[in-house]
């Protein structure tokens, strides 16, 4: 097993890591729109989609992995009715590519976040 650590995306904010290999595959912890320094991003739910993807791309890459890569996506929302907006930028991110995804409603997420995404991926 390897964990993962990049200063590129914010760091845990408890006792886990941003993500671990095991074998050919990177599991990420859930990112939620923290800035690397770790201020969120407060913004629209399509401001916080954007700095979510920008925190995956950085642990991907730390892994060896990348967008193209991933197999499943695990996506949480505070409201469900953002999903059209985050569907949307979704698309933008990964393109052509359609790894497997869930995508769930959930009462709260850490430090009052819209969102939270989680990834599984094959490492190059």
């Amino acid at each position: 097993m390897k964990f993962v650590q990049t200063n590129e995306a914010p760091q845990a904010i408890g006792p886990y890591s941003q993500g671990m290999v095991v074998n050919n595959m990177f599991y990420s912890s859930g990112q939620i729109p923290l800035t690397p320094e770790g201020t969120l991003v407060e913004g629209s739910i399509e401001e916080q989609t954007h700095q979510v993807f920008k925190n995956l791309q950085a642990v991907l890459a730390e892994a060896g992995a990348s967008l193209s890569t991933v197999v499943k996506v695990m996506v949480f929302l505070d409201d469900l009715s953002d999903f059209d907006a985050v569907n949307a930028i979704y698309a933008e991110y990964f393109g052509e590519h359609r790894p497997a995804r869930s995508c769930v409603e959930v009462s709260k997420l850490p430090k009052g976040a819209g969102l939270e995404i989680e990834v599984i991926a094959l490492v190059k």
